[in-house]
């Protein structure tokens, strides 16, 4: 009689604690932004983006209390690649940063030569971990 009452106490615990999990990724806001041009961003981050805009990159800079979000999609084969923002928002653990790599319309003339699309992103500052999606 005791294991059972054990077994349903421990039972009953373990799906209370499971009931009360929250959604990380759950929007809290939608955060405010600002597209910076890579050469308004400041000093320190355009050295970085000098060295890392050859290859894939995600990265992120804090000075003054902005955050900049950066991304790199690496070597593109012509010009006319752009970056969109699918979402900037903040969750209860986490700033979420989703991206998108547009490549260019069949009307619009393109140079045959490599590219190196990357997008700079100002916002507050808030000491939580960037997921780059």
């Amino acid at each position: 009689m005791w294991k059972r009452i054990l077994l349903i106490g421990s039972i009953l615990i373990f799906l209370s604690g499971c009931s009360i999990q929250t959604n990380e990724r759950e929007k809290l806001k939608d955060l405010e932004y600002t597209i910076v041009e890579e050469e308004k961003a400041p000093e320190g981050l355009k050295t970085i983006l000098d060295e890392k805009r050859m290859g894939e990159f995600k990265l992120t800079y804090e000075e003054e209390g902005q955050l900049y979000l950066c991304i790199g999609y690496g070597p593109q084969n012509t010009s006319g690649y752009s970056i969109a923002v699918n979402e900037l928002y903040l969750s209860e653990n986490a700033i979420y940063f989703d991206t998108s790599l547009i490549g260019p319309s069949k009307e619009e003339q393109v140079a045959e030569a490599q590219s190196y699309p990357l997008l700079v992103v100002q916002t507050e500052y808030v000491d939580k971990p960037v997921v780059f999606q």
